[in-house]
């Protein structure tokens, strides 16, 4: 009876034993997986946060002056555009350049002609980059051009286009119509930008002047 006794006490005290072992191993691998959790929690706490931010809290302050148009909306169609000569052409004949574009009649009264001295002098403010931005004057009708007083903005493509199809595609703001605006093209050719009516030229060359900074194409 004591020989039984004293087997059992040894089987209990191997057991014991075993648990701590089994204890001992498993403590350490709990915790290297705790600290593996935390080192995944801090890394994708900013991203979690700026999800947060964008999509629950919607900051509602922003720093682009122009609208930010989303350019799978707005792809650019077929304008049915020609040169002043009549040759078959293209926005996307100047891709790979951002292209500040105003809409307008032939006839280039004196609000289009201000818009074409803003675009000259917004890409004139760009110094050293303004070679990779292209000023593009769609002329809805076909009313003549008279050269002479565009002289000043030489250097301007103008193309005539398709009026309706171009109303169907650029975007206004309220109680505006599409001569109201300067809108901006990326070197992909993406509509991405409109500036308002009678939009202020400082806040404007802004603009360009990061996304010129930002972007490492065009």
């Amino acid at each position: 009876m004591e020989q039984r006794q004293e087997v059992m006490s040894d089987v209990n005290k191997s057991g014991n034993k075993n648990v701590e072992n089994i204890t001992a191993t498993a403590s350490p691998q709990q915790g290297g997986r705790w600290k593996l959790f935390l080192i995944i929690a801090v890394c994708a706490a900013p991203i979690i946060a700026s999800y947060f931010t964008y999509y629950v809290i919607k900051p509602q302050s922003r720093t682009n002056y122009g609208t930010l148009l989303d350019p799978r909306q707005y792809a650019i169609p077929d304008l049915s555009s020609k040169a002043l000569d009549g040759t078959p052409t293209t926005l996307e004949a100047y891709k790979g350049k951002w292209l500040m574009v105003q809409v307008d009649s032939g006839t280039c009264a004196k609000d289009c002609q201000e818009k074409l001295f803003e675009m000259r002098q917004l890409r004139l403010m760009q110094g050293k980059e303004m070679e990779r931005i292209e000023r593009v004057w769609l002329i809805t009708d076909d009313k003549p051009v008279d050269s002479k007083a565009l002289v000043p903005f030489d250097g301007t493509r103008m193309l005539r286009v398709n009026p309706e199809k171009l109303q169907a595609w650029l975007p206004t703001e309220a109680g505006t119509t599409v001569a109201d605006h300067i809108y901006l093209i990326d070197p992909r050719s993406n509509l991405m930008m409109r500036f308002p009516k009678d939009a202020d030229p400082n806040l404007v060359k802004k603009d360009l002047s990061k996304l010129l900074r930002a972007s490492s194409i065009g």
